[in-house]
């Protein structure tokens, strides 16, 4: 900062009420339904409230402060407004004032307050209009929290990263929802029971937008269905199936000759059995047979050997031996036993035969809808059959990362990314994907000729911008999609759980050995209905005015002038943000790169000038921290 200009001292310097900062923070983890985070997962966001208060702190001045307007004020009228403004931090930070425009503005206000001040004593310098509060810029924008906080403060803001996928994000959340300010929705009003039909006259703020979305998602759907639903049956529940002697099933009785949709189908991954005998049977690596442990619901898988065929009955109860049916034929670590004879199979061995590309795998059970319930199945020839017919027509590359801090699959032979989806899964996503860009058109053709917006006729330059922007969200469905639609997503047993659980329990890609494989036209967590719900409850609840810009720049490289600069720079060497992105950009480039040629240029996510010290991209430890320390130098050197 120039010697000549006059930086009254922040409240940040001094004081902040953290304890209700923290608070806050630690409550907004548990919000989940209109929440920015559910339009795309990031691996390191920022709470929001303290995003918020920091940025407020950043801005406003200390009413302490030793030099400069303050000068004057006793130690009691200090005390007395650095109170008030830790109350409007403690109003700020409430989940429930997120976008409480009383709350906001007097936040607001006291921001102006303070640019005002500063202005005064840098009277007649360039940069200090008193009437325009500066603009805001993060360098390292990732999740997009911080862009967004001091969008909804009142800046203009403005976020860059290098990496696409958190550009993406970052104009998800800044930058589209602003061009769709007040605007009506222009998608036909989807058809059936539980469908919304709104009537209303305003859509204030990205309403119109989430709305849009709403509608263009349900045709997604349904235009999916139509190409790709007979993947994806039914099962029907027959008498024979509640009255089997062998394995009586009372709790089916009530759906004798329904058809039930299927929330998932649970896999078990299988290799060759390591003992002659049986070295022509692919036996099960599963990591466990219990399909649902809550009380008096109990769930299992029995594996019935007969000879050297065997198969998977689903029961219902206590299993005899509980630890068997928790274990499944897993052994300590990585390491299996041969459900034919005993024999022990090492991890060694599994990893060999997976990078041969032997590992197979054999449907366990079927999980389906029931009333307020699940609904256990065994598994039936037909559906394995319907499941292995699928035929892609494409598959994305690329390397799977051969190393991350949290563990990588990579060593049992799921090199490509396209290794980590089944056959049906390939399918559906490819299709969704394609159909990101037909829905693109369709806004256009509905935004022009007026057919379903209540304004009539779009100017064809806003009708682009809006196309595009649906888009992104669309795309966005897309990635919560694939983040419940790979091979590594394992079953849940738990009692508030019983389902399908995300690709990124944490920030790895370990190997799973049974997975559930989930149906994208069920009603349960990942299906394509309700990721569209999640995002149109987020894309509601964010601020929908101001100014925002999203730009894939390099930090090293970006030149910021006369803006206020507040971000959270890479963690070193302990998230290899660029190497998991590309679980999510492959599937977004297929459907957005005809929309955005530049952002999704390359094949992969850039790694080389990547802010982070990973030895092994850099040769060495010593390499890879003189590399980090050198770009965040020149970072911090542009701001």
């Amino acid at each position: 900062m120039s010697q000549n200009i006059k930086a009254p001292k922040k409240l940040i310097e001094v004081a902040l009420p953290l304890d209700d900062i923290n608070v806050a923070s630690a409550r907004e983890k548990s919000i989940r339904h209109g929440h920015p985070s559910t339009l795309h997962l990031w691996w390191a966001r920022r709470p929001l409230a303290a995003a918020r208060a920091v940025l407020f702190a950043q801005l406003v001045n200390d009413p302490g402060g030793e030099r400069g307007w303050y000068a004057g004020k006793t130690k009691a009228q200090a005390d007395e407004e650095r109170e008030r403004l830790f109350d409007i931090i403690r109003d700020l930070v409430k989940w429930e004032n997120t976008n409480n425009e009383s709350v906001l503005e007097r936040a607001r206000e006291a921001i102006r307050a303070s640019w005002r001040e500063t202005c005064e004593l840098n009277k007649g310098k360039p940069g200090f209009d008193p009437d325009k509060l500066p603009a805001f810029h993060d360098p390292f924008a990732g999740g997009g929290s911080i862009p967004l906080e001091a969008q909804r403060l009142g800046l203009e803001a403005y976020a860059t990263d290098l990496n696409p996928v958190a550009v993406l994000i970052n104009k998800a959340m800044i930058e589209i929802p602003p061009r769709f300010a007040g605007h009506h929705p222009v998608g036909p009003i989807p058809d059936g029971p539980r469908q919304l039909r709104l009537d209303r006259q305003d859509w204030p703020g990205a309403t119109g937008l989430a709305e849009d979305v709403r509608r263009y998602g349900h045709w997604m759907r349904e235009e999916a269905f139509k190409r790709i639903g007979h993947l994806y049956p039914p099962v029907q529940v027959t008498a024979e199936m509640a009255k089997d002697s062998s394995n009586p099933r009372p709790d089916l009785k009530p759906y004798v000759g329904k058809k039930l949709t299927v929330i998932a189908w649970i896999w078990a991954r299988t290799v060759k059995s390591p003992n002659p005998a049986f070295a022509h049977v692919d036996v099960p690596l599963a990591s466990t047979f219990m399909l649902s442990t809550k009380p008096g619901k109990e769930a299992y898988i029995e594996p019935v050997v007969d000879g050297d065929c065997y198969r998977f009955i689903v029961k219902v109860g206590q299993p005899q031996d509980r630890d068997a049916a928790n274990n499944g034929t897993k052994l300590a670590g990585a390491n299996f036993r041969c459900l034919m004879s005993n024999a022990p199979i090492s991890g060694d061995y599994i990893k060999t035969e997976g990078k041969a590309k032997r590992l197979g795998m054999r449907l366990m059970a079927i999980a389906a809808e029931g009333v307020r319930q699940r609904v256990y199945l065994s598994p039936t020839d037909a559906m394995e059959t319907i499941a292995r017919q699928a035929e892609p027509e494409w598959r994305p590359e690329g390397d799977v990362p051969a190393r991350l801090t949290g563990g990588t699959c990579v060593p049992y032979g799921l090199e490509k990314w396209g290794d980590l989806f089944t056959l049906r899964q390939l399918v559906a996503l490819t299709t969704f994907s394609d159909l990101v860009t037909e829905v693109s058109e369709h806004v256009k053709r509905h935004a022009l000729t007026g057919d379903h917006c209540d304004e009539g006729k779009i100017d064809a330059i806003i009708n682009n911008k809006n196309a595009d922007g649906i888009a992104v969200y669309l795309a966005c469905a897309v990635s919560r999609m694939v983040n419940y639609s790979a091979t590594l997503c394992v079953w849940s047993s738990h009692p508030k759980d019983e389902l399908a659980k995300q690709v990124f329990l944490r920030q790895a890609l370990p190997m799973t050995w049974d997975f559930a494989e989930t149906n994208p036209f069920s009603t349960a967590g990942g299906a394509f209905d309700i990721n569209i719900q999640y995002l149109r409850k987020a894309i509601e609840g964010l601020p929908g005015f101001g100014f925002g810009n999203a730009k894939q720049e390099d930090a090293t490289q970006v030149e910021i002038l006369n803006r206020v600069v507040s971000t959270d720079p890479p963690y070193y060497d302990n998230i290899g943000y660029a190497d998991l992105s590309d679980f999510f950009y492959v599937w977004l480039r297929r459907a957005l790169k005809p929309i955005f040629p530049d952002l999704f240029a390359t094949l992969a996510v850039p790694k080389a000038e990547e802010l982070v010290a990973t030895p092994y991209r850099h040769g060495n430890k010593e390499k890879a921290e003189a590399f980090f320390l050198d770009g965040m130098t020149q970072a911090l050197e542009a701001v």
